[in-house]
C-alpha cells in the first residue's frame, strides 16, 4: 500500500509539473519590442547541440560539472542522484552493485571508454576527477556490446582539451567511523600540434565498524528452534590511486593519432573478529572468528586511435588496446567454540591475472539521397557506420586453503586452479536517416560471438561458444509544435555467463548452512537472451525545461538465478538457467530552472524522478516472485542554486530506493530495507583561482537491514545482517596554477 501512495503521489507531482510547463511560455519574462532597432542572437550548432534530445538513438549525458558537484570520491556516489539508477547495498560502504531498471547481477553493462573492465575491477574505486562524462543508454545501440539487457553505462574518461588547465584538490572526509583524505592532479596544455592532459587521483580510506546479525529458526510447525545473535568488528585500511595521462597529435592532413592509458593500484588489509551467541538450538561450527585479510588489485590498460578522414565527410576510426590485471589476496581464519581451544585454522592464497588485446574499426560516411530538383522536400540524409569490435582475454587463476589437522576439526584442504581464454568477436552495421526534418530513424545489426575455454587441475576442460544477433531499432519523432518529441525502440539484447561463474571451482563458506552456503561455478550455462520494447514522451519547455514519461519492457529467455543443493552433507550454491522472465518499468522525469515559472525567480534548477519497476520470473512461485532482487521504486529529488556572481553554487539530493521481500525460489528468499540519502554541497568560489568545497553527504544515516530466507518442509531459517549508516562530511580545496 505504501507503494502505491508513492506511486500515486509521483503521478501527481508529474501532472502538475506538466500543467505548469504547458503555461511556461505564458509565465516567463518576454522581452519587450525595441522601436528602432531588433537585437539578433545567434548560436553555434556545437553549443545548441543536446545528444539528449537531438539524437534518433536514446541516450544521456551527465557532464563533468555535474560530475564533480558533490566532490565524491567514488563515481557510484554520482551515479545514486541520477534518474532511474540505484546502488546496491547500504550508503557510504563500498562494492554497491550498479543497476539500471532496479537490475544488476549482470543486466546492467558497465563500460569504460566503450569496454568491460576486467574482473576483479572495482567501478567504485573510479575517482570522479578523471572522467569527462557519463553515458546513459536505455536502449541498446549497434556500436556498443548488447550484452545490456537493464541499459549501458558507459564512463568516458577525460581527453578533450578546450583550454590549459593545472588544478589540484586536496579532500579530507570524516565520519563517526572512518576518515577518507584524497588528492587529486589535473594537467593539461597544447604545444603546437601536440595536446596532452594527465590526471592522477590517490586516497585512502579508513574505518573501524561493527556490525550485527541475527539467525532464526522454526521446525515444520512453525516451532522455533533456533535462535542466535552475531557481532563482527571490522577495522581496516584501503589504498589506492588513479593514473590517466593521454596525449594527442594532430597531423598535416587533419588526422589525429592518440594515445591514452589508465592505471588504477588498490591495496587493503583489515582484520575481524565475529562472536556468536545461541539462545536456543545448535550452536554454529564456530562461535568465534578471528581473521585477517589483505588484498593488492593492479590495473592497466593503454589504447592507440588513429582517425583519418576521407572523401566526402567519411572517416576511419581504428583503435587497438592491450591491457594487463593482477590480484593477489591472502586470508587467515582461526576459529573456536565454547570457550575451547582453536579448531580451525585456515590460510587461504589467491592469485590471477588477466592479459588482453582488442581492436576497434568503425567506417562512416554521410550520404544523402533523393534531393528533388525544385526543393520542396527534404533530401534524405543518411549517417552509416560499419565496423568491428574484436578480443582476446587470457586468464590465469589459482586459490589454495591450507586447514590444520587440529583435535577436533575437520580440515577442509583444496588447491585448485584453472586458465581460461576467451575469444570475442562482433560485427556491426548501423544507419541513422532522416525521413523529414521531423522524423529520423535508427537501425543496426550487431552480431557477437564468444569462445570461452578453460582448464583446471581440479575439472575436465570446458568450452563454450556462444553467438547473438541482434537487429536494433530506434526512432523520433519531434511533434510541429517543436517542444514534444515521441521516442521508440526495440531491441534484442543478451547476458552472457562470466568466465567465473562458467567454472566448476568450489568456495567454501566456514559455517556452511542454506543461508552461507559454498560457492561453485557452472559450465553448462546458456547466455540469456531478452526483447526489449521502449516507449518514452519528452516535453522541453522554456530554457532547460524538461519532462518526460517513459516505459519498457523486457521478456528474458534462459533466466539465470542461483541455485541451492545439499552434496555431500553441505550446501552449495550454483548458478541454473531456469525459463522465463519478464521485467516491466515506468519512469517519470522533470527538470527546470525556476525562472520558466516566474518572473524575477531565483536561480534554482530544480529536479525530480520517479521509476517504478515490476517483474516476475515464471519458474519461482509467487508473491515477490523479482527478477534478480529488483529494486521495485525508485526516486530522486534536487535543487541547486547559484548567486548572480556565481561566487557561491550549493544545492542538495533526496535519493529513494524502496526494499522488501523477494522470492529467490521455491525456498530461497531474501529482504532488503528502504533506503534513502539525503547529500547537500557549497561550493564557494573565493577568487579565480581557489575554491573551497563542502558536501555533506548520508545526512539521515539511516541503518540498512538484510535478510537471507530459507523455507522447506523440514522448517525455516532467517539470517539478518545490519549495516549502520553513518553521515560523512567531506571538505575539499581546489586551486588552479
Amino acid at each position: 500500500m505504501k507503494t502505491l501512495h508513492l506511486t500515486q503521489i509521483a503521478a501527481a507531482v508529474f501532472t502538475l509539473c506538466w500543467a505548469a510547463g504547458a503555461r511556461a511560455d505564458d509565465l516567463a519574462p518576454k522581452e519587450p519590442e525595441a522601436p528602432v532597432m531588433q537585437k539578433i542572437e545567434v548560436k553555434g550548432a556545437a553549443a545548441s547541440y543536446d545528444a539528449r534530445r537531438d539524437d534518433t538513438a536514446s541516450k544521456t549525458v551527465v557532464s563533468s560539472e555535474e560530475i564533480q558537484k558533490y566532490g565524491d570520491t567514488s563515481v557510484n556516489d554520482v551515479l545514486k542522484r541520477l534518474p532511474g539508477i540505484t546502488i546496491g547495498g547500504a550508503s557510504g560502504r563500498s562494492g554497491g552493485e550498479i543497476r539500471m531498471r532496479g537490475l544488476g547481477a549482470g543486466y546492467t553493462q558497465i563500460l569504460i571508454n566503450g569496454e568491460r573492465a576486467p574482473a576483479g575491477f572495482a567501478i567504485d574505486s573510479l575517482a570522479p576527477d578523471v572522467i569527462e562524462r557519463i553515458e546513459v543508454l536505455r536502449a541498446a545501440s549497434a556500436e556498443f556490446s548488447t550484452q545490456s539487457i537493464a541499459g549501458t553505462i558507459n564512463i568516458v574518461l577525460k581527453k578533450a582539451l578546450k583550454a590549459a588547465q593545472h588544478e589540484v584538490k586536496l579532500s579530507e572526509g570524516k565520519g563517526s567511523h572512518f576518515s577518507s583524505p584524497g588528492l587529486s592532479l589535473q594537467m593539461s596544455d597544447k604545444l603546437g600540434s601536440t595536446s596532452y592532459s594527465f590526471g592522477g587521483n590517490a586516497w585512502r580510506y579508513m574505518y573501524n565498524r561493527m556490525t550485527p546479525s541475527f539467525e532464526d529458526g522454526a521446525d515444520a510447525d512453525g516451532m522455533p528452534n533456533l535462535r542466535r545473535s552475531a557481532t563482527w568488528r571490522d577495522q581496516g585500511r584501503s589504498d589506492g590511486f588513479n593514473l590517466s595521462p593521454r596525449i594527442n597529435w594532430t597531423l598535416e592532413n587533419g588526422d589525429t593519432l592518440t594515445s591514452q592509458s589508465f592505471f588504477n593500484l588498490n591495496q587493503f588489509a583489515s582484520n575481524s573478529h565475529s562472536r556468536t551467541a545461541t539462545e536456543l538450538g545448535a550452536g554454529p561450527d564456530y562461535d568465534r572468528i578471528d581473521s585477517t585479510y589483505s588484498a593488492h588489485n593492479g590495473f592497466g590498460r593503454t589504447d592507440l586511435n588513429w582517425i583519418h578522414k576521407l572523401d566526402q565527410g567519411a572517416k576511419l576510426d581504428l583503435k587497438a588496446a592491450i591491457s594487463d590485471a593482477r590480484n593477489t589476496s591472502d586470508s587467515h581464519q582461526v576459529g573456536g567454540n565454547g570457550g575451547l581451544p582453536a579448531t580451525l585454522y585456515r590460510i587461504v592464497t589467491s592469485e590471477s591475472s588477466e592479459q588482453g588485446f582488442s581492436t576497434q574499426g568503425k567506417f562512416s560516411r554521410p550520404l544523402t539521397f533523393g534531393k528533388p530538383a525544385d526543393g520542396d522536400d527534404a533530401a534524405l540524409e543518411h549517417a552509416i557506420s560499419l565496423g568491428w569490435d574484436a578480443g582476446v582475454t587470457q586468464r590465469d587463476d589459482s586459490r589454495i586453503q591450507r586447514d590444520a589437522d587440529l583435535p577436533g576439526s575437520d580440515p577442509i584442504n583444496s588447491d585448485e586452479g584453472f586458465s581460461a581464454k576467451v575469444t570475442r568477436l562482433a560485427l556491426y552495421g548501423q544507419d541513422e536517416w532522416n525521413l523529414t526534418p521531423s522524423w529520423s530513424v535508427y537501425t543496426g545489426l550487431r552480431w557477437e560471438g564468444l569462445d570461452t575455454r578453460s582448464e583446471g587441475n581440479t575439472f575436465d576442460a570446458v568450452q563454450q561458444r556462444s553467438s547473438v544477433l541482434s537487429p536494433l531499432m530506434q526512432t523520433l519523432i519531434k511533434l510541429p509544435n517543436k517542444k514534444d518529441q515521441l521516442r521508440l525502440a526495440l531491441t534484442r539484447t543478451y547476458k552472457a555467463p562470466s568466465t567465473a561463474a562458467l567454472i566448476p571451482r568450489k568456495f567454501t563458506s566456514t559455517n556452511n548452512s542454506q543461508t552461507e552456503p559454498d560457492r561453485r561455478g557452472n559450465p553448462n550455462l546458456k547466455p540469456e537472451l531478452a526483447l526489449g520494447l521502449d516507449a518514452s514522451f519528452e516535453h522541453y519547455w522554456g530554457e532547460g525545461g524538461l519532462l518526460s514519461a517513459s516505459a519498457s519492457v523486457r521478456r528474458i529467455e534462459n533466466y539465470t538465478r542461483q541455485g541451492l543443493l545439499y552434496e555431500d552433507e553441505r550446501w552449495v550454491s550454483t548458478a541454473i538457467n531456469d525459463g522465463r522472465a519478464e521485467t516491466r518499468g515506468v519512469e517519470l522525469e522533470a527538470k527546470f530552472p525556476l525562472r520558466v515559472l516566474m518572473n524575477n525567480a531565483p536561480a534554482l534548477d530544480l529536479r525530480a524522478s520517479v521509476s517504478r519497476n515490476w517483474s516476475r520470473v515464471e519458474s519461482v512461485p509467487g508473491p515477490d516472485n523479482r527478477l534478480d532482487q529488483q529494486t521495485p521504486l525508485s526516486a530522486t529529488l534536487g535543487i541547486d542554486y547559484k548567486t548572480r556572481d556565481n561566487q557561491l553554487s550549493t544545492g542538495g539530493n533526496f535519493s529513494f530506493r524502496n526494499g522488501g521481500p523477494a522470492r529467490l525460489s521455491a525456498t530461497q528468499g531474501g529482504y532488503s530495507s528502504v533506503r534513502r540519502d539525503l547529500d547537500v554541497y557549497a561550493l564557494w568560489k573565493l577568487d579565480p583561482q581557489n575554491n573551497l568545497r563542502v558536501a555533506v553527504s548520508n545526512l539521515l544515516a539511516q541503518d540498512y537491514t538484510t535478510e537471507t530466507l530459507y523455507n522447506d518442509a523440514n522448517g525455516s531459517l532467517n539470517r539478518t545482517s545490519v549495516a549502520n549508516g553513518e553521515t560523512q562530511l567531506r571538505v575539499t580545496v581546489e586551486k588552479r596554477f
